[in-house]
């Protein structure tokens, strides 16, 4: 019963750390009373079979921490308007289940090689654990523990040196420094050691924070210029108006709510606005444009028909896009993701896009590069698909993938000094890969997204709040416009200067300042998850090197 409660306490703790509704400064304890658990069942316990009880409430920790932060994920709805179970089952259960692996790996680590050796492993596999997730095609980095504190941005402007993933590693370190005080003293009962870690607990924890504080009161932007945006929030229903929806209607609205706002708040020069700013797959709503006839397309003509009404003035939104391989030496170079259309003996590749349309120029497209997996990207299809066939499908995913961009792009305006990163929705969770965009000359980040498939919840407001931590990393300001909200406006300290509430139909206008230069996060990425995978591998060669001079 004291290892359950002690896991239970451990549960609590992480989930009353996380945004958007909780405190983030307990996440410093919520591995202590897990690792105590782990270490009276290793050191003390008559449990025979002590790996599997490690395992069991480890896996209880996480899969209560996981129910209780993304249960939102039970909002999404199966075809047939129902809930989808796989959309909250699948993630919720395999997160836990990978949670608790990385956990074990460190249970047998300790029991082989020591509390102290053991307490290093489990700080960098943990780092390695998230790299990973960040990574691969079932990634789900949701939880990744730098996250925390993207409500509470003040106390993490150091994010622009070592990103979101140097939190994870701030969090995993004071945690461990936390165990192992309370170790020392239940060993010892000396109260200067007592006094001496409980210091430095207090000192790792608090020294940061202060820095940070510094750093935010004492930030000023130099922009090299600025923009003035209109972000547009349609509020289409995700499930049925989207998709029933005629298009030209769609793109009519859309461009009305633009006509609305034209001017930023409380100015009267009607030509004020320079870029409207659409969400993610915000037309045609049902099916897709091809991307061979942008120059035909009866809806971008439309929008360039507004947008000559605005001189100097561009659109960038988001845009469902297909391409269609018709020769055969384009057939022969046809991405992985492209599909056969039966009977018509062509391949296409479906894309979520972002698009920027100006006038009497081309077209310009952005694929989204980090797919949500099952519902834009069959995870290893080739591996998992003869297994699973159409059972996906059944269950509110795809059974087919969209294509990728493999580099990130930059817009350029060419009435202004503007160069938007149009970040697409589920791409913003991503430290490292957003800093390509600035890589890449962007001065001015851009997040379209359609937040409304799980409704009002933490969904949305989780999604937001990690886009605050963008701009830290990136010391970039944010628009962000999103289908039914919360569109927004964020500057490069991560205060959201302005927003549009959810479920708002209307437009957003703000003056957003353009920035450049690189970020030392932006230049070195995720530089202490690579070390630590570095230190992961040391630890594991370094078993047989100590069992060979044991011998000796």
């Amino acid at each position: 019963m004291k290892y359950i409660i002690l896991s239970l306490i451990s549960a609590l703790l992480f989930c009353v750390s996380w945004p958007t509704y909780g405190v983030p400064y307990f996440i410093f304890f919520a591995f202590v009373p897990l690792l105590l658990v782990e270490h009276e069942i290793s050191k003390f316990s008559k449990i025979k079979h002590k790996s599997w009880a490690v395992f069991g409430l480890s896996y209880l920790v996480f899969i209560i921490w996981n129910i209780v932060t993304t249960g939102w994920l039970y909002n999404s709805l199966n075809p047939d308007g129902g809930h989808s179970m796989m959309a909250v089952v699948f993630p919720v259960v395999v997160n836990s289940l990978l949670m608790s692996l990385t956990f074990q790996f460190y249970h047998w680590y300790k029991k082989s090689q020591g509390t102290y050796f053991g307490l290093v492993f489990f700080v960098a596999i943990w780092m390695v654990f998230e790299k990973f997730h960040l990574s691969w095609e079932l990634t789900w980095p949701w939880l990744n523990l730098g996250n925390v504190f993207a409500d509470q941005h003040q106390f993490i402007q150091w994010y622009d040196t070592l990103g979101a993933t140097g939190g994870s590693l701030w969090i995993l370190l004071i945690n461990v420094l936390a165990f192992y005080t309370i170790r020392i003293w239940e060993a010892g009962r000396q109260r200067k050691s007592l006094i001496i870690n409980s210091s430095l607990v207090v000192g790792l924890t608090v020294f940061p924070m202060l820095i940070s504080y510094l750093m935010y009161i004492n930030y000023e932007e130099k922009p090299v210029g600025s923009v003035n945006v209109a972000m547009l929030q349609p509020d289409l229903d995700p499930y049925h108006e989207k998709y029933e929806k005629d298009s030209v209607a769609i793109v009519s609205e859309l461009l009305s709510i633009a006509g609305q706002h034209s001017v930023l708040k409380d100015s009267r020069d009607p030509d004020k606005i320079d870029i409207y700013l659409a969400p993610e797959t915000s037309f045609p709503g049902y099916g897709s444009i091809s991307e061979r006839g942008f120059h035909n397309s009866l809806l971008i003509n439309d929008i360039k028909s507004f947008l000559a009404q605005h001189p100097k003035t561009l659109f960038m939104g988001g845009a469902s896009t297909y391409y269609i391989y018709q020769n055969e030496e384009e057939k022969n170079q046809k991405s992985k993701t492209a599909s056969f259309v039966e009977g018509r003996n062509f391949w296409v590749d479906d894309y979520n896009s972002a698009v920027q349309i100006i006038p009497n120029q081309n077209v310009e497209v952005y694929h989204k590069g980090k797919l949500v997996p099952g519902v834009e990207i069959f995870p290893y299809i080739n591996v998992l698909k003869p297994v699973l066939g159409n059972a996906m499908l059944n269950m509110g995913g795809t059974v087919s993938s969209l294509g990728i961009d493999k580099e990130r792009k930059v817009f350029a305006n060419p009435f202004n000094k503007a160069k938007l990163g149009p970040v697409i929705c589920y791409e913003s969770i991503y430290g490292e890969f957003t800093n390509d965009y600035i890589k890449k000359g962007a001065n001015l980040l851009a997040i379209v997204t359609n937040d409304s498939w799980w409704g009002y919840s933490q969904g949305h407001k989780q999604l937001l709040a990690y886009a605050k931590l963008r701009a830290i990393e990136t010391r970039r300001e944010i628009v962000r416009s999103a289908n039914s909200g919360t569109s927004a406006h964020i500057n490069a300290r991560g205060d959201i200067v302005d927003e549009l509430p959810y479920g708002a139909q209307g437009a957003l206008t703000a003056q957003a300042n353009l920035l450049e230069g690189e970020t030392f996060y932006v230049r070195t990425g995720d530089l202490w998850s690579r070390i630590c995978m570095f230190v992961v591998g040391f630890l594991i060669c370094f078993i047989p090197g100590r069992k060979y001079l044991n011998r000796k």
